[in-house]
């Protein structure tokens, strides 16, 4: 599946018109960057799309964000997927709330994390393939990896910081499960302009049904 991956509600809405985008992913960078408070952000982009609404948990302990993590439930309701970070405390988190509410856990670098994501319950693995290339080397390898590690699981690779079409297709083409892309990649990767000049052409020398 194909998510949007911004916190603007306005994008949210140009994302829902297309038909084809699955659901909204949001970081706390990107509800930052909303004009509404994020409790209100994430009301209005949770009755924008059908789908899941991502969440990204922001405390720093684990009740804490235990805690946020159902406030976030009872906002947004059954399809909510929080995102929780790779780290010893967000598997942890995972592990405790993935039973309760769909969970993922972000910012992975090494597969593995992925394989104790798994193991904690997560709906989904986050990797972060531009970034992962700059940092590593390789972001299309880590998704590789990561979902040879899943595969066969009820875990499945979630993939971001997508910067392009082409990177796209290529972590597709890794194994990744799904993408996360900003709107202005969403709609580039609608396009070519060798589709625009066949349709241009076959319109030129052909006809259709008159209604």
């Amino acid at each position: 599946m194909i998510y949007l991956d911004s916190a603007i509600i306005d994008e949210a809405k140009t994302a829902a018109s297309f038909g084809w985008v699955k659901g909204i992913t949001t970081n706390p960078t990107l509800l930052n960057k909303s004009t509404l408070s994020p409790e209100e952000t994430l009301r209005q982009l949770a009755a924008i799309t059908s789908g899941e609404l991502f969440y990204q948990l922001c405390s720093t302990d684990f009740d804490s964000m235990v805690a946020e993590g159902k406030q976030a439930a009872q906002l947004i309701g059954t399809r909510l997927v929080l995102k929780i970070p790779a780290n010893d405390l967000g598997f942890r988190v995972t592990a405790h709330l993935s039973p309760q509410i769909d969970c993922s856990v972000t910012a992975i670098y090494d597969p593995a994390q992925a394989a104790i994501a798994q193991e904690a319950g997560a709906k989904y693995a986050i990797a972060y393939v531009n970034r992962a290339t700059r940092l590593l080397g390789d972001g299309f390898a880590l998704v590789r990896a990561m979902a040879e590690i899943v595969q066969g699981s009820n875990t499945e690779i979630l993939a971001a910081s997508i910067k392009s079409p082409k990177e796209a297709v290529e972590t597709l083409k890794a194994g990744a499960d799904h993408l996360t892309l900003p709107l202005n990649i969403l709609q580039q990767m609608t396009s070519h302009q060798l589709s625009d000049e066949t349709f241009v052409e076959f319109n030129a020398k052909g006809v259709g049904i008159n209604f």
